[in-house]
């Protein structure tokens, strides 16, 4: 422990660099942007002990008050991310709207459409038969595999 109580008094400045490296690789690999603040502030402490030297407590203080102030600000003014959006990664709720063609005919509101390539088992919205070949537009997914479809 004396070594490493050594070398953070002779060279505060790297020490804390390699801190706020530790924090950038971590938002880095984790992306929620919570991280950067802390890095950040790390860096500001980092050239702030190259300057003057404000002893252990003094930088631990220094590096809080950073934090705080650069999340807060950074949160304030930076943009965030759209919510309520349809979620990229959710294939099934981009079908909504799309086109469909009847794989073959409905019997009892059940059948099977393709949709972009892929068959899917459908149930029809609205009375009538549906024959095979027929024109159909997705509605909604119902319990993720099963789609909702209307003729268009």
């Amino acid at each position: 422990m004396h070594a490493i109580d050594a070398f953070y008094f002779a060279n505060p400045f790297w020490v804390w660099l390699a801190i706020g490296a530790a924090f950038l690789a971590a938002e880095l690999a984790t992306g929620s942007g919570w991280l950067l603040w802390p890095a950040g502030s790390a860096a500001i402490v980092a050239f702030t002990a190259l300057a003057i030297r404000l002893g252990g407590l003094g930088e631990l203080a220094l590096f809080a008050a950073a934090t705080i102030v650069t999340t807060y600000v950074g949160r304030r003014f930076m943009p965030s991310a759209p919510s309520g959006g349809l979620d990229i990664n959710d294939a099934q709720s981009r079908l909504v709207g799309r086109q469909a063609e009847a794989a073959a005919a409905f019997a009892a509101g059940l059948g099977r459409v393709f949709v972009d390539g892929k068959e899917w088992a459908a149930e029809l919205d609205g009375p009538g038969p549906v024959a095979a070949g027929a024109k159909l537009e997705v509605v909604a997914v119902l319990g993720g595999a099963r789609l909702k479809v209307r003729e268009s």
